[in-house]
């Protein structure tokens, strides 16, 4: 079956900068869209950035100019560069992409990273 798992979150600095992965495995046959998304305490979870299969990407207001999604087909794992972090970046960051399996390869299905929290503070 189908996973995503997450990694590079952690606590750093305001200005500072964080890398987070985001790696699926199982019967994969392609990744189609990675998101992610982010949730602080007590708000709702929003979209943060999203990437294509092709590499286009689009970005919440909030983070444009700071964030940078990426994605490595090869290795089915996507990335979200941080960079000039604020407090109210902190949240739990997770990531949502849409797969296709082996055992089906017409129907994109949406699964759901177990998220990180990152935490920007001094």
């Amino acid at each position: 079956q189908v996973q995503l798992v997450e990694s590079g979150g952690g606590l750093v600095q305001p200005g500072g900068s964080l890398r987070l992965s985001c790696e699926a495995s199982g019967s994969i046959y392609s990744i189609n869209y990675v998101d992610w998304y982010r949730q602080a305490p007590g708000k709702e979870r929003v979209l943060v950035a999203t990437i294509t299969r092709g590499g286009n990407t689009n970005y919440a207001d909030s983070v444009k100019g700071r964030f940078t999604i990426s994605r490595d087909n090869a290795r089915n794992t996507a990335y979200l560069q941080m960079n000039s972090l604020k407090s109210d970046d902190t949240a739990v960051y997770y990531c949502h992409a849409g797969i296709s399996s082996l055992g089906d390869i017409v129907n994109v299905r949406a699964y759901w990273g177990q998220g990180t929290q990152v935490t920007v503070s001094s």
